[in-house]
């Protein structure tokens, strides 16, 4: 394959960024004006690790004026913009996204690594969630209170009004940039706040996109902005007290770090996973294999979603395994995301690949069995891996008390739905499960018991465009994303109590 290079056709888009040396290097959106850099960061591909792009790294005044012009004017125009208005905004921006549909796969194929399927699913879904806006709106409605429920609020009637907190900091992981910016634009937006979005340092070409994208669909100049600067240099952001709320999607240790700095706020976080999916005697073994493999090889393992326990019951444990070893020998091709025939592409970067090895390193050590894969074919390559865990020491392998951003699941034995319940249950994450099988009463224990957010049944899990809530329990999260879920976190309450007290309106026995 040739080396990795960036190219965007549209002449719209093309207006975000300047050619130096062969390389664009691209201005960010600051509120309404695009604006170069003193300094500058990388953009990487992880396909070949040739630098693509170059973007702003933005300093704090920068930042600092920036978060007080959208929190003195744009956070009302924004909410001065009706919603019908808002609505149609969301309605262009689809259709610009699908006018430039071309260029989003292209930037999620060389600026993520992933396939050609996969980076169509993404722009598809955030075109998707954009024409969906309109399921959000129903959740933006208050309440009507009468007094007449307590002596003391007699002759007295009140509203309960669902108002925008202001300006919501919304800070995006690398896997699935454009997505992820559209969901959180679209529940953050649609009952008025301002947002304020922070990009992945490795992949924010998607997302320097989209706000142009915004800016042509009409959305309030004022009312949005993309901070382009390291994870690590964003406490000061994070803690401002113009900054009313944060959505986040990334690791637990990064939501742990911004709890700790950002004080007193309203949050909606979805954090790490790895889920576990538990087989039944019962099951469809064949179709359980095929689903589970997806689960493991979908995007290099890249997902919160992604299956990295696989507990079987001890009746079906030999034939699920080899039927799933026989799934993954079928399913897997690594190689350049570019080519059609690829099903797994690179991890994002080299960091990811070698905390994949030193995890396979210390199963292995630790009495697991690879069964398939676990070798590293390249600096970002790595063919999935599934290891056979020993009941004695899983609860000691750096797998099942952290989450590995990359392909590979352990494979264990249970004797009963039970212990399947405390393996997933002692873990610290606590984000989806799947469970495959047909006896309804384990089926209906195991909905009870599990410590998670979501469970898929006959399925593995996959969040989609949200149309059903996800998020997390435990580590995994604070909240829940989905349309119309996700409102609540993002808004605040505010009652107006009406008092007509002796004006005879009511004449009550």
């Amino acid at each position: 394959m040739e080396k990795t290079s960036l190219t965007i056709k549209s002449k719209e888009l093309t207006e975000i960024y300047e050619i130096k040396d062969g390389i664009p290097y691209f201005k960010v959106y600051l509120a309404g004006q695009w604006i170069g850099g003193d300094e500058w960061q990388d953009v990487v591909s992880p396909i070949d690790l040739n630098v693509i792009a170059k973007f702003p790294k933005l300093n704090w005044n920068q930042m600092d004026n920036t978060i007080d012009h959208i929190y003195r004017k744009g956070r009302w125009s924004i909410r001065d913009t009706p919603g019908e208005k808002r609505l149609e905004i969301y309605k262009r921006m689809a259709s610009l996204i699908d006018k430039f549909k071309e260029d989003f796969i292209n930037a999620l194929m060389i600026n993520n690594g992933k396939t050609r399927s996969a980076s169509e699913g993404e722009v598809k879904a955030s075109i998707e969630r954009l024409q969906r806006a309109d399921l959000d709106v129903k959740e933006t409605r208050g309440d009507y209170v009468p007094g007449d429920w307590s002596s003391e609020t007699l002759e007295t009637e009140a509203i309960v009004r669902k108002e925008p907190v202001g300006v919501v900091l919304s800070i995006v992981p690398f896997n699935y940039p454009l997505f992820d910016t559209v969901n959180k634009i679209v529940y953050t937006t649609v009952i008025g706040n301002a947002i304020i979005i922070k990009p992945p340092s490795s992949t924010p070409i998607p997302i320097l996109m989209l706000a142009k994208v915004m800016e042509l669909a009409g959305f309030p100049r004022d009312a949005f902005a993309i901070l382009t600067v390291p994870g690590r240099e964003m406490n000061k952001v994070v803690g401002d007290k113009r900054i009313q709320a944060i959505s986040l999607t990334g690791s637990t240790e990064t939501g742990e770090e911004v709890i700790r700095n950002a004080g007193i706020k309203q949050f909606i976080m979805e954090l790490g996973g790895g889920d576990p999916a538990i087989v039944l005697s019962d099951a469809d073994l064949g179709w359980a294999a095929q689903r589970i493999a997806n689960g493991i090889i979908s995007y290099t393992g890249q997902r919160c979603d992604s299956v990295k326990l696989v507990i079987v019951e001890e009746e079906v444990y030999d034939t699920l395994k080899d039927l799933l070893v026989k799934e993954l020998m079928k399913s897997v091709k690594v190689g350049d995301p570019r080519d059609p025939s690829t099903t797994v592409g690179p991890v994002i970067d080299t960091k990811t690949a070698d905390e994949w090895e030193k995890a396979i390193k210390d199963a292995v050590e630790k009495g697991g069995k690879v069964l398939f894969g676990g070798k590293r074919i390249g600096p970002t390559y790595i063919e999935p891996a599934l290891i056979e865990a020993p009941r004695e020491t899983l609860k000691e392998m750096y797998l099942y008390n952290k989450e590995v951003f990359a392909s590979v699941a352990l494979l264990i034995k249970v004797k009963n739905i039970d212990e399947a319940i405390e393996i997933s249950n002692n873990r610290r994450y606590g984000l989806d499960a799947a469970i495959f099988g047909k006896d309804i009463n384990k089926i209906r224990k195991l909905q009870r018991f599990l410590e998670v957010g979501a469970i898929y049944i006959n399925d593995y899990p996959r969040h989609g465009i949200g149309y059903f809530p996800f998020g997390g329990r435990k580590d995994s999260g604070i909240g829940r994303e989905g349309i119309g879920y996700t409102i609540q976190y993002v808004t605040a309450y505010k009652s107006i109590v009406y008092n007509y007290k002796g004006k005879g309106i009511w004449e009550y026995l």
